[in-house]
């Protein structure tokens, strides 16, 4: 008997004999203390049984308990299809989410099904998903603090400062004075005239920077210099306004400004001892972590309890725990690796748990149906003019006066109009607290979807209107690849080199990096920058070669990639693809930057330079091939010179005979380069053994295809370099 037969019997001894004493055990156990348990039976567990799992089950399915998970996944699932949706029509995915979040709550979903509705957001069950979602705010704006990067905010202070706070101070303004129009009518039966205005002047003034950031990731704006003034002016903003919030908060609970300063000077107190005390300490440990590619988790426990300790004291000081929370991510330590670490496990379980739950609960305060009067429509207009005008035009203004062209002082005020969820959570916080109405509660709601959502076609606008379209010259060849694995890059650098040897020096090469999904955040965009292009510089200093690294997070790749190549007119795109590229008609998965094949064919069907596809089988020098198919072939006969003036040897030429033009031209070009090639005439492809080659096959796309007909002959080539073409021959 093997030893697995053997380990299955003692299993089922095991089994049937413990079973077998269970049930005599508990028999007897009843026949014994049968008189005790009747005692404590229920009048109704004697009935039918099925009633009996009747009742359980709707006990259970009405449990708190039950009743917040089932609302956590109709929440999950709403949000995560919302959030493709907005992303598809070219939208900000925070954006759909807190659409979702509105839809979910009585405006749509308790408009249509009240019944259902109802049942699942009952009043008794908001208390837990407000609290989970408090607890989700705190988490996400640890990672807003931590997003921060002082290193920006220091080398654009003075032309930052005068943005970031003009947009402040004037849609501050602009929002006091609206209020007065407001007010009397709206807000005076509900709370005082002075916390309504601070809050109706700071909900004009906050600028969304996580979706600043990302959308400037997405237009791959993040390394211009005016994406560089808007990342610094938006992270300036968010410190200034959080500080003023603040503020706000702690006149609002006090009541007036006079009992409001204890608070406000504890708060700068504090904000001190983070900064002149807490902050160094975590910097000395932070190095210690720097070099280290795990962080611990006792670390991270006590990062944690440096987060809620920081969140609480700002509670207890009346300012709102969610103060504490940004601050506390504002102090953690600068290096990148750290913040990355952190963040990465922080972020997803904020923002893709927690943060739906939060625009779920927005939403259920949310009922656009109370703007229902022509007074209450004016507000909303009044309002978001205010706030589009305030902040947009202040931005503007303010970054002409400090040098910038109309162009980019238009896209600092567009990008630093944006309100997102920054927006949100203040005025959940005024909602909260009873500073804001219903009414204007949705008002301002609507005034955040708008100014958020207005964004990308404004800055589409803006592009079209000053696009100067002149020609590009360059009188350099340029050579464009795009890889996706860190390894790739420096692969595909070595076929350039290959290709072009000594004379690859001449010519102007350009790396291009992409990272799938604009929810990276921009610490760790530069993370994953400096890593992905490190071994590329690397082989790029062996061999003398200047690379242009370029780096971008998105959405549509191969719309990215088409552009690219649109306005760089290279001569030759390179990709990369694993080695099962070309099997079975693009229904397999190709390691080409995520894509499936037939993505591969969009780009080549977009560009209109030649296309490389290096398939990687282990590739290792040792020797070249080429296939070339017949006339259709041409246009590689300029790569095959590009080889022999590199001096390669030994190059085997597997020729298709029976064009006597295209033979001419390779008889031609071999007379220039004797000694070089081995040629072997051929037929048809069946006379070629591919299973004797080694290093490179460089063959057409064409060909290639008619090879991977046969799936154990494609298996059994070496590495290839897939090649197709538009242009007429070059050789």
């Amino acid at each position: 008997m093997s030893k697995v037969k053997k380990d299955y019997v003692i299993y089922f001894i095991m089994l049937v004999l413990f079973s077998g004493m269970i049930y005599v055990a508990l028999n007897q156990g009843e026949e014994r203390f049968n008189h005790f348990s009747l005692a404590h039976v229920s009048p109704g567990a004697t009935g039918d049984s099925f009633q009996m799992f009747q009742s359980i089950l709707i006990e259970k399915i009405n449990s708190p308990f039950t009743i917040l998970l089932l609302q956590i996944i109709v929440v999950l699932v709403t949000v995560r299809l919302f959030s493709y949706l907005f992303k598809y029509i070219g939208q900000p995915g925070v954006i759909g989410e807190i659409v979702a979040g509105i839809v979910l709550g009585p405006s749509l979903f308790g408009y249509l099904f009240p019944d259902f509705f109802g049942f699942l957001f009952r009043p008794g069950s908001l208390g837990n998903l407000q609290l989970v979602s408090q607890i989700g705010l705190i988490l996400f704006m640890f990672v807003i603090g931590m997003e921060v990067d002082f290193s920006t905010l220091k080398n654009k202070i003075n032309e930052t400062l005068v943005i970031s706070h003009a947009g402040i101070f004037v849609p501050f303004f602009l929002g006091i004075l609206s209020s007065y129009w407001i007010y009397e009518e709206y807000a005076a039966q509900q709370t005082a005239f002075l916390p309504f205005a601070l809050f109706i002047g700071i909900s004009m003034s906050i600028t969304a920077f996580p979706v600043l950031a990302r959308i400037l990731q997405e237009k791959n704006m993040t390394k211009t210099p005016i994406g560089i003034i808007s990342i610094a002016s938006a992270a300036n903003d968010d410190v200034t306004a959080w500080c003023l919030l603040a503020v706000v908060i702690a006149i609002a609970k006090a009541g007036t400004l006079g009992s409001a300063l204890y608070s406000v000077a504890l708060t700068i107190l504090y904000i001190a001892v983070m900064f002149t005390v807490v902050r160094p300490f975590l910097k000395k440990i932070g190095n210690l972590y720097a070099n280290k590619e795990v962080i611990n988790k006792t670390f991270v426990g006590f990062i944690f309890i440096i987060l809620v300790a920081s969140s609480t004291l700002t509670e207890i000081l009346g300012i709102h725990a969610l103060f504490g929370a940004f601050i506390a991510g504002v102090v953690m330590p600068a290096n990148f690796g750290f913040r990355k670490v952190m963040m990465e496990k922080v972020e997803d379980v904020s923002l893709v748990f927690f943060l739906p739950l939060f625009f779920a609960f927005t939403g259920l305060h949310t009922e656009i149906g109370l703007i229902n009067s022509p007074g209450l429509l004016g507000v909303l207009a009044l309002l978001v003019a205010v706030a589009i005008i305030g902040k947009l035009g202040g931005c503007t203004i303010a970054a002409r006066l400090v040098g910038e062209s109309w162009k980019n002082s238009f896209i600092v005020g567009t990008l630093m109009n944006t309100r997102g969820l920054m927006q949100l959570v203040a005025l959940n916080i005024g909602y909260e607290m009873g500073i804001l109405p219903p009414s204007i509660f949705v008002i301002l709601i609507i005034m955040a979807l708008v100014t958020t959502f207005m964004t990308t076609p404004i800055l589409t606008l803006v592009e079209k209107i000053f696009e100067i379209k002149t020609p590009v010259i360059s009188l350099t060849k340029k050579l464009v690849l795009c890889f996706g694995r860190i390894e790739s890059g420096r692969d595909l650098l070595a076929i350039y080199e290959l290709l072009f040897g000594p004379r690859l020096q001449q010519k102007e090469v350009i790396a291009a990096h992409y990272t799938l999904g604009t929810d990276v955040n921009p610490v760790q965009a530069k993370q994953y920058e400096e890593e992905s292009f490190k071994l590329l510089n690397k082989e790029a200093q062996r061999i003398s070669v200047n690379v242009d690294c370029r780096y971008k997070v998105t959405d549509k790749l191969v719309q990215d990639m088409a552009h690219l190549v649109e306005i760089e007119n290279p001569d030759l795109l390179l990709l990369g693809a694993g080695s099962n590229y070309m099997m079975e008609g693009g229904t397999k998965v190709i390691p080409l930057l995520g894509l499936f094949r037939n993505k591969i064919d969009d780009i080549i069907d977009q560009v209109k330079c030649d296309v490389a596809v290096f398939v990687n089988r282990d590739y290792r020098y040792d020797g070249v091939a080429m296939v070339l198919g017949g006339s259709m072939d041409s246009f590689m006969l300029f790569y095959l010179e590009s080889l022999l003036m590199n001096e390669i040897k030994d190059i085997h030429l597997y020729q298709f005979v029976g064009d006597e033009r295209f033979t001419k031209k390779i008889n031609d070009l071999l007379e220039r380069y004797p000694e070089q090639v081995i040629l072997h005439p051929v037929h048809d492809l069946s006379e070629i053994s591919y299973k004797q080659m080694g290093g490179l096959l460089i063959l057409s796309h064409t060909v290639c295809e008619k090879v991977a007909e046969d799936k154990e002959e494609y298996e059994s080539l070496p590495s290839l370099l897939v090649m197709s073409s538009k242009s007429v021959a070059k050789g």
